[in-house]
């Protein structure tokens, strides 16, 4: 075998010079022998020869010479680099495709603690490295990772090195034809320096005391300074805790300043300035509660402040007792665990009907619609919407075509009668005809946009009115014209009957429309039995007046044989986890309406000794609907909300879609256990 060195590349080109001109000068000599004659020829010949012999002596003594120090160089380059590497300050490694270690320099090793020759994957030190994520259709990734406390961005990059290997080594050129690089940055004091600015950030909000108003009737006139004295001092005390700044805008309003440092203290605490206040009591008959709406996250103190006031009405609208947090697109809820208060005024009631009215009298047509699989409550508060678009003249139409099976007879009843249009009734396709930028769209028993039975038509016209009596979630309706939404009441046909009583003098309900209301008031409140008030029966005796039939409404409502065998077998099949929470599925194969006997099974579990909440599940058109029930100990709203739902703090719901029966269950369990560990329920 040869083992002499052999030159390569521009390095022989280089050195092979002098033959190159050798062959120059020899056709040179043939032309002087042919052109100039003999002794020319001869002249050059000699010269020629001498040239070659000194020429071949220096190639044959040199180049061994030459090689030997450049080898001794290459040497010495590659040691100064390889020990340049391996003293390199910041932590270098060299993996395999799979994520295991070639090489680690020293930093790296003393880093993590590991030997030099360590070869296990990179996961095994750094858990959030997975190998998917290594950089191979890519050629760069970067990872935050931790180590010895301190904060690394970890950035890998693929590495050529195919042309590096030589086809008689030992190492497999196919199966090494990339590597990954790895090198460690501390970020630790940067991470550092951005938490400190993301902290000082200042935080607006707005505050208001719910139930100002009610709380004072009942306090003695020289007793009520005092109390708003109290109520100021615990507000300030709690605020000034967390080196917060307030300052009052009016009798029963705030304005304060934090850093988010401080906010998120009152988060870890869960705001318990909530409660502190409804411990304040001079006498007085109802505990004051409060409501704040927090702003941050934006460009600008203008926009955080346009988020707080956002935020608070969010919060009344979820019918106070709360705080809600919008951080940017997120926004968190804390509280709410007590019921709101009703309002004996009816004020706001007349002044609803007023605008509804004008807004009406503007517009060329009525389309109304409520919540997907729509049951009586919003069927019949869509009724008395029609009711006062005909009082006014105008066409009106209800979105009925996914509704439960028990209100069917009930538009049937409708169709039947020759003075009411054919187009009272309509499905999704001829409502978005119908609507148009003329149009006033009213949504009735839902304030959550992918809940309505046609979202689509939110995008064809500007004009929305919403009358809820849902909490307000994330996923409401923003541009509504007209939002009346009361967590007080007990239903939407209770909201819509009190609005036509001050819609217009001429409004008269026939006993079929007010059969309509009173049944969705009866359905929401099983029988008056759960979230009534006076209101309540107030909007019930007015329907009474106007000929609704308690007989007529109870044969609306008896139950199919299956039906009421399915109610019967998810009782029986009922789970109580964790001693106080009965959970059960109820089957919907043959039931006519799951939805509707999941609910009724959820309020009967709840007359079971012990049980705090029940939570009833129905797979229908693939998708998994809970029904929710509590009766003051619980608030079920809450749990809903993190599935998605919402409702009241004792009847709430939610929709699962993707998941089977036993994941939806899990995925319940799971979320109560969550909460409870967090002190959330």
């Amino acid at each position: 075998m040869d083992n002499k060195v052999k030159l390569t590349g521009k390095l022989k080109l280089y050195l092979g010079w002098p033959l190159t001109i050798a062959v120059l000068w020899a056709v040179m000599v043939i032309l002087l022998f042919w052109l100039a004659g003999w002794p020319a020829g001869l002249i050059s010949l000699a010269f020629f020869a001498v040239y070659m012999i000194f020429a071949l002596t220096l190639a044959y003594r040199s180049n061994p010479v030459l090689m030997n120090e450049m080898v001794s160089f290459a040497t010495q380059y590659g040691q100064v680099q390889k020990k340049l590497l391996q003293e390199f300050a910041e932590p270098y490694a060299i993996l395999d495709l799979k994520g295991n270690f070639l090489y680690m320099n020293d930093s790296f090793a003393a880093l993590t603690g590991k030997d030099r020759h360590y070869n296990k994957n990179i996961s095994s030190i750094f858990a959030g490295v997975r190998q998917e994520e290594l950089p191979l259709d890519e050629e760069k990734a970067a990872f935050t990772v931790t180590a010895n406390n301190r904060i690394f961005r970890a950035e890998l990059q693929r590495v050529l090195i195919d042309d590096m290997i030589d086809e008689d080594e030992l190492l497999d050129p196919d199966e090494t034809e990339y590597l990954i690089t790895v090198i460690l940055h501390d970020e630790t004091e940067l991470r550092g320096l951005q938490e400190e600015r993301d902290d000082n950030q200042i935080v607006i909000g707005l505050l208001t005391l719910d139930n100002y108003d009610e709380v004072l009737e009942g306090v003695e006139d020289v007793r009520k300074s005092l109390l708003l004295a109290l109520i100021e001092r615990k507000i300030n005390q709690h605020l000034k805790e967390v080196d917060g700044v307030v300052r009052k805008l009016g009798h029963d309003r705030y304005i304060f300043l934090m850093r988010k440092a401080s906010l998120k203290k009152l988060e870890k605490q869960k705001f318990e300035i909530l409660e502190d206040v409804k411990t304040v009591n001079i006498g007085n008959e109802m505990s004051m509660t409060l409501s704040a709406g927090i702003g941050l996250g934006a460009e600008s103190l203008t926009q955080n402040a346009e988020a707080a006031r956002v935020a608070m009405e969010l919060a009344l609208g979820r019918g106070g007792d709360q705080v809600v947090v919008k951080d940017g697109y997120q926004t968190r809820f804390y509280g709410g665990n007590s019921e709101s208060t009703e309002k004996t005024t009816r004020v706001k009631a007349r002044v609803k009907a007023q605008a509804l009215k004008e807004i009406m009298q503007g517009k060329s047509r009525v389309i109304i619609m409520g919540h997907k699989i729509s049951d009586i409550d919003a069927i019949g508060a869509a009724i008395g919407i029609y009711t006062a678009a005909r009082t006014v003249g105008k066409p009106a139409s209800i979105v009925a075509d996914d509704v439960t099976e028990s209100v069917l007879p009930v538009i049937a009843g409708f169709r039947e009668k020759k003075d009411y249009d054919q187009e009272m009734f309509v499905d999704r396709k001829r409502a978005r005809e119908l609507t148009n930028a003329d149009t006033v769209l009213v949504i009735v028993d839902t304030n959550k946009v992918s809940y309505t039975v046609c979202p689509d038509l939110l995008k064809l016209t500007n004009t929305i009115v919403v009358f809820d009596h849902h909490r307000q979630g994330v996923d409401r309706v923003e541009n509504a014209v007209l939002s009346y939404i009361e967590p007080y009441a007990s239903s939407a046909s209770e909201m819509v009957a009190e609005v036509l009583q001050y819609f217009d003098d001429t409004l008269k309900l026939k006993s079929c429309e007010a059969d309509a209301l009173y049944a969705g008031i009866v359905v929401d409140t099983s029988g008056f039995v759960t979230r009534t008030g006076v209101r309540t029966f107030e909007a019930a005796a007015y329907l009474r007046r106007c000929g609704a039939d308690v007989t007529r409404v109870r044969k609306m409502f008896r139950e199919h044989p299956e039906d009421l065998k399915a109610k019967a077998q998810a009782i029986a099949n009922t789970e109580l986890f964790n001693e106080k929470y009965a959970i059960s599925v109820c089957p919907s194969q043959g039931v006519s309406q799951p939805t509707v006997v999941s609910a009724q099974a959820a309020n009967e579990l709840l007359n079971v000794e012990g049980v705090k909440a029940s939570f009833v599940l129905t797979n229908y058109h693939d998708t998994i609907y809970i029904s929710a029930r509590a009766i003051d100990e619980v608030n079920v709203q809450l749990i809903m909300e993190r599935l998605g739902g919402g409702g009241h703090l004792n009847i709430a719901g939610a929709q699962l879609t993707d998941y089977t029966t036993e994941e939806a269950v899990d995925l319940l369990k799971t979320t109560i256990v969550q909460m409870r560990e967090d002190g959330d329920i």
